[in-house]
């Protein structure tokens, strides 16, 4: 017999799609029959007349299964993917689950404006450059040389297919700290290898089953509840993956300058003079803003023909252009100092180190100390 014609119809179901963090996608049972497959059976009827046995064929009932259309979609990865502003090629993945009981394709769509409240955590920058593509040879690996289909193509009845959704973080977004992405499965037509198939479009729920044709039934729940933008039979599904900025490093500069303070001789504009006193002033400037660096360590080796003073280590003032504007706290030569400054003298080697806690983005903090020209 000619194969039966395609028709769609509206009805109920299961499916199970889920957010980032949610379990694997759950396959159909199986065995299931599959769509357009042809049912026939036909009865016997036995029977005597006047001693003989007689029998009869009933006409042969047909029927065609029907497509019960199911899929999955979640994210791969359950925890929030850290990223760094200025990050390109920031790769998310997700795998689509064929839940329908015939191959089919699946086109892919994605939203950056997620409903409030469906995931934790902030949604305050969009990704640029975004892209969707399809694992082309199962391995699970974004290859850009290799994948580079934008739909699920020919997906059989019960496989998983990884979908990659790649992106790159802003740079000149400071005060981005998070994004949350959404992608949407479409269930489609399939049939054609390598042509996209158009979405599957159901029957009104009161058209009468035809035992010659293919019904397309949506059975797929709504996956995301009622904050997402998933609904029940609707042959669709959605999945949800969040980014959060952790930024890994700061535009951090150090400006060392010296600077007569006295000579003995002149009161105005001292000169470098043997025994004249000079100070060296180093500005820590933190030019990334809302990133603090922490646990600063400064090391300044006193130079030749030059003493140390004892006493003159002074962190946590303020500087400018490498010139101390103001004296922070005093320190002691031995490092017996605790706080947010500290620093030492070490007459051995010469050296000074001066550590600061903290350095807000933004900011700038200052460490001093003085010499003698020998």
């Amino acid at each position: 017999m000619p194969p039966p014609a395609l028709r769609s119809l509206l009805s109920g179901g299961a499916a199970i799609a889920t957010l980032a963090a949610a379990t694997p996608a759950l396959a159909q049972t199986a065995p299931v029959t599959p769509a357009g497959t042809v049912v026939s059976n036909t009865a016997q009827a036995t029977y005597t007349v006047n001693g003989n046995a007689q029998s009869t064929p009933s006409n042969t009932a047909t029927f065609v299964v029907d497509r019960k259309v199911n899929l999955a979609v979640v994210a791969a990865q359950s925890a929030t993917t850290s990223v760094n502003f200025g990050d390109t090629s920031v790769v998310t993945t997700f795998r689509v689950t064929n839940n329908t009981n015939a191959t089919q394709d699946f086109l892919l769509t994605l939203a950056q404006l997620m409903p409030v409240g469906l995931l934790t955590g902030a949604d305050n920058f969009d990704l640029d450059n975004v892209r969707i593509v399809v694992d082309a040879d199962g391995d699970g690996l974004y290859d850009p040389a290799v994948d580079t289909a934008t739909f699920i193509d020919e997906l059989e009845a019960d496989k998983t297919r990884a979908v990659f959704v790649i992106g790159d973080i802003p740079s000149n977004n400071p005060a981005a700290t998070g994004a949350q992405i959404g992608l949407q499965a479409i269930a489609a037509i399939g049939g054609a290898r390598g042509t996209q198939g158009t979405p599957l479009i159901p029957t009104p729920l009161n058209t009468v089953n035809q035992d010659a044709e293919i019904d397309v039934v949506f059975a797929d729940n709504d996956n995301d509840g009622l904050l997402g933008f998933d609904a029940a039979r609707n042959g669709r599904a959605w999945a949800y993956a969040s980014f959060a900025v952790t930024t890994t490093n700061v535009s951090l500069t150090v400006t060392k300058s010296a600077s007569v303070v006295s000579d003995g001789i002149s009161t105005l504009n001292p000169k470098a003079l043997p025994g004249a006193i000079v100070q060296y002033c180093l500005t820590v400037q933190n030019a990334t803003p809302s990133t603090p660096a922490a646990n600063v360590n400064l090391t300044d080796i006193v130079p030749a023909n030059t003493t140390y003073i004892p006493g003159s280590l002074s962190v946590g003032g303020i500087g400018a252009n490498g010139v101390c504007l103001l004296n922070g706290v005093s320190i002691a030569d031995n490092g017996s100092g605790t706080g947010a400054y500290r620093g030492s003298y070490d007459a051995g080697t010469r050296t000074v180190t001066a550590t600061i806690a903290t350095v807000p983005g933004g900011t700038s903090v200052a460490a001093s100390f003085r010499v003698t020209i020998d």
